[in-house]
């Protein structure tokens, strides 16, 4: 998905907004104590870590909340693979007060997102050339879902569910309280219009999704060995999407299985924070 300027008009009232409030309360004590108001000055921010750039929108909107006269010159694009550091990302003039008081914010959020599209771009590399997708899951930080999703779309990867109302999956958990695969299928048959995707712990599974026309089956932890005998048994009746225990090393041993998908839940929940900061210049 691309971050249209609808989604990052919510962002700005859902997480930037709430995020520039809960750093800042009733005030900057010590820049407000330090600065007058009218004092202006310029910064830097920097990438101090190899990686891929993201989340330079949300910056932008971090800092023009506090000042809407803030100048920012990128000198880095979105999603750019950076591998020379330090490396200056975007040049900001404005209000000393409004500089210092979205710094952290801003830099939270590019951190967090870069870092999202640098994973995600590692496991896109990882399994380049067998045209598998690398997809994200729902297993985000509450409240920064589209941003961490936009971040993996940034990174070369594909976006899965948003929420449970845009797709039905129906996992264990359903399985177990619905009766098995047979009635879990047949109820929802009855009940929607959108396609299937089952989640199957076995080749048993898989065969009982199969034979219900399932239109997708999730493979969930089972080993290469055990995937690739699941693409023999589906022979493309199904796509097939892999899910669970997924690593860089072993990523590519289940692209190469002939699977349509590899979900990753680790993209959003496991990233590591690049490493930014901003400097303020000399004048």
């Amino acid at each position: 998905m691309e971050l249209t300027p609808a989604e990052l008009e919510r962002v700005i009232a859902e997480v930037v907004v709430r995020s520039l409030a809960e750093d800042i309360g009733f005030g900057d004590l010590t820049s407000e104590a330090l600065f007058a108001a009218e004092d202006h000055c310029r910064a830097a921010i920097l990438l101090k870590e190899e990686g891929v750039v993201c989340g330079l929108p949300v910056v932008r909107a971090a800092f023009r909340q506090l000042d809407e006269k803030i100048e920012l010159e990128a000198r880095a694009e979105e999603g750019e693979r950076v591998s020379e550091v330090p490396r200056e990302l975007v040049r900001l003039t404005g209000r000393t007060r409004a500089l210092l008081g979205a710094e952290r914010v801003a830099l939270n959020l590019l951190g967090r997102l870069s870092g999202i599209a640098t994973l995600t771009r590692m496991f896109v590399a990882a399994v380049e050339g067998t045209g598998v997708a690398i997809l994200d899951t729902r297993k985000t930080t509450p409240g920064l879902r589209v941003l961490e999703k936009y971040a993996v779309h940034t990174g070369g990867g594909a976006n899965h569910r948003f929420g449970l109302y845009d797709a039905v999956l129906v996992k264990d958990n359903h399985l177990r309280l619905a009766g098995g695969v047979e009635r879990a299928v047949r109820r929802l048959r009855a009940a929607v219009s959108l396609p299937l995707e089952v989640e199957a712990d076995t080749l048993e599974q898989v065969e009982q999704a199969l034979w219900l026309g399932v239109e997708r089956i999730l493979l969930d932890n089972m080993s290469p060995s055990e995937v690739a005998r699941a693409v023999e048994l589906v022979a493309a009746r199904a796509q097939l999407e892999v899910s669970g225990g997924v690593t860089l090393e072993n990523v590519r041993a289940y692209a190469e299985t002939g699977v349509n998908a590899i979900s990753i839940g680790a993209l959003t929940h496991s990233a590591h924070s690049l490493d930014v900061s901003m400097e303020v210049l000399a004048p």
